[in-house]
């Protein structure tokens, strides 16, 4: 390394610990605000997003024209695309956020002690989060928020093809920050798009940061899991299916399995295979074939599949455990329940499954039997997101099963300590 790569890679690290140092500061602080004030802070951030509008959608503009350039997947530019619509819909997700109940404090559990001992477990903040992220420039807005609600301080590093969408966006939440008297460091983004940076946050950070969130594709992931010298909460692939039952109303899957798959082909939650029953192949397969098709979706299947329709291309073994993100959709055609819920754990991600049946037995069957975070029963994958749930936002759908699993909206984002009170009590030899 010579001196000047060496000296720039010196000031990316003192850079870096600043931000640790600050965000640890800024943390400690935010364990004396009350609920009332981060309230605040949130409402002004939603309004100083609203009247920057023009400026988050300028610097889109310019973020899109690049990646365009860089020849980025239809998926990941749907991801990075802003407009009026996704802005004001960051905005009342904020405000969303702001209106929901604080986690910190909430008694989770209580119970006394023979010896006259009461004991509570009581919700407290994770403390430092640092959260890595690529395309969706909403994950900031989302992402800052829900950290400030559960009274965490949050270092955001999204990704390069977003980088001026993320600092107009960042701009606001600091606003809000400043207006409702907080530190500014509770919400920072990283400054730099240098790729060494995001080496430092996951290696050299862990007296500063608590847990470590990413959010994108498999690569980011990897790496994360592989380099983080901290706890990291994980969210994995959107390997989802969608499962047509033989007792499943066929105008029920036709809405709903179209729905789960082009209502937003790009998003974690969209279906990437369907199964359908051997038993409703005759009657149900083609006309969810023909409908996705028509809905302008590449439908890959099985030897059935393609018997069904000559339109349909043949699906590899790779296609079973692919996550397209992508107006793409593998079918494959099962004999029953078993084979459908034998295909999920194979190639599946634990992330969202959803079976349409009318047979309330085997429906009750798949949502016992499945091991993934989210199932749904006639409902769209699509569904699988915090906003759906009553959650406000989400940072991630965490596909782990340690602390958080599901969306990771600001209960999440919080542990918990035990409160014991006593009236003198000491322990007997």
């Amino acid at each position: 390394m010579g001196y000047v790569e060496k000296k720039v890679s010196q000031d990316l690290y003192q850079q870096m610990r600043l931000l640790g140092h600050a965000a640890r500061d800024a943390a400690d602080k935010l364990t004396r605000v009350n609920s009332k004030v981060k309230t605040k802070a949130l409402m002004f951030a939603a309004d100083a997003m609203r009247d920057s509008a023009s400026l988050i959608l300028e610097a889109n503009a310019v973020d899109m024209e690049r990646a365009k350039e860089r020849k980025l997947s239809s998926a990941l530019l749907d991801r990075l695309a802003l407009n009026d619509n996704r802005v004001t819909s960051m905005a009342d997700g904020i405000e969303s956020i702001a209106g929901l109940s604080d986690p910190v404090g909430d008694v989770i559990a209580e119970w006394n002690r023979p010896n006259g001992l009461r004991i509570q477990r009581v919700r407290v903040p994770l403390g430092v989060i640092g959260i890595i992220y690529e395309s969706r420039p909403n994950v900031t807005g989302d992402a800052g928020a829900l950290c400030l609600k559960s009274g965490n301080a949050v270092i955001l590093r999204g990704g390069s093809e977003a980088a001026l969408s993320n600092a107009a966006i960042h701009s606001c939440l600091v606003q809000g920050l400043l207006k409702a008297g907080l530190p500014e460091t509770a919400i920072q983004l990283v400054p730099t798009q240098d790729r060494e940076a995001v080496g430092i946050l996951l290696r050299d950070m862990s007296e500063f940061v608590d847990v470590i969130v990413p959010r994108g594709g498999k690569s980011l992931i990897s790496r994360v899991q592989q380099d983080a010298r901290v706890p990291v909460m994980s969210h994995l692939e959107g390997i989802c299916h969608t499962y047509v039952h033989a007792s499943a109303d066929l105008e029920m899957a036709r809405q709903v399995v179209v729905n789960a798959k082009m209502r937003r082909p790009g998003i974690c939650g969209a279906t990437e295979t369907l199964l359908v029953d051997r038993a409703v192949s005759e009657s149900h397969l083609a006309p969810l074939i023909a409908d996705l098709l028509e809905a302008g979706c590449e439908v890959r299947g099985d030897t059935l599949t393609k018997e069904t329709d000559p339109r349909v291309k043949h699906a590899e073994e790779t296609d079973w455990g692919m996550e397209y993100l992508d107006a793409i959709i593998s079918v494959r055609v099962v004999e029953d329940l078993e084979e459908a819920m034998d295909h999920i754990r194979q190639y599946g991600s634990g992330h969202t499954e959803s079976i349409l049946a009318q047979d309330e037995h085997a429906a009750k069957r798949f949502l016992n039997e499945v091991d993934s975070a989210i199932l749904l029963h006639n409902a769209s994958t699509q569904y699988a997101d915090g906003g759906e749930f009553g959650m406000g936002a989400e940072i991630g759908i965490a596909t782990g099963k340690i602390h958080a699993r599901g969306p990771v909206g600001a209960e999440q984002l919080t542990s918990y300590k035990y409160i014991v009170k006593g009236n003198g009590q000491v322990r007997p030899q």
